[in-house]
């Protein structure tokens, strides 16, 4: 079997795909999170790393840079794919990071904050979670495979499948 053409997906970026040879994967999630955003009927796949929870403590930073916030960043996210043909009810969102690092600022609890925004984000849109894998204090990796829908999460060695 061929191996996937990986398509990055940087820090505070966002990507969409509907190539079934490509995979969306982003890289030392620690407290940002990743959101993946697939719809199985039309095979589209997307990917947000967001660092910040909202575009409100920063207005013309997230008019700059809308993905490096959840509420800019998801909202244009979503949007893009139900543009594309993807359908509400039928995406499946998973979400990896938000762990609590060691460097970075103390007492901001980003990671627990990132997530708590995303959940807030997809509720306003009428779209549920399926999977997750947030906290903790170790960086991950998460992959999305286009052609299935798949996502791995790796950590610390560990493939874990969401």
């Amino acid at each position: 079997m061929e191996p996937k053409r990986n398509i990055v997906v940087q820090v505070s970026d966002a990507r969409i795909s509907r190539n079934a040879d490509a995979q969306l994967v982003t890289y030392s999630l620690g407290s940002c999170i990743a959101v993946t955003l697939y719809d199985p009927t039309c095979r589209l796949g997307g990917m947000i790393h967001y660092q910040l929870p909202g575009s409100d403590m920063d207005p013309e930073r997230a008019r700059r840079d809308p993905f490096m916030f959840a509420d800019t960043g998801l909202g244009l996210l979503i949007n893009k794919m139900l543009e594309m043909g993807a359908a509400k009810q039928r995406l499946h969102v998973k979400a990896a990071g938000g762990a609590a690092m060691s460097t970075g600022p103390k007492g901001f609890d980003i990671g627990k904050r990132n997530f708590l925004s995303l959940r807030k984000v997809l509720w306003q849109y009428g779209i549920m979670m399926n999977a997750h894998d947030v906290g903790g204090s170790s960086p991950r990796n998460m992959y999305l495979d286009i052609e299935t829908g798949t996502v791995l999460v790796k950590t610390n060695g560990t493939e874990k499948k969401l």
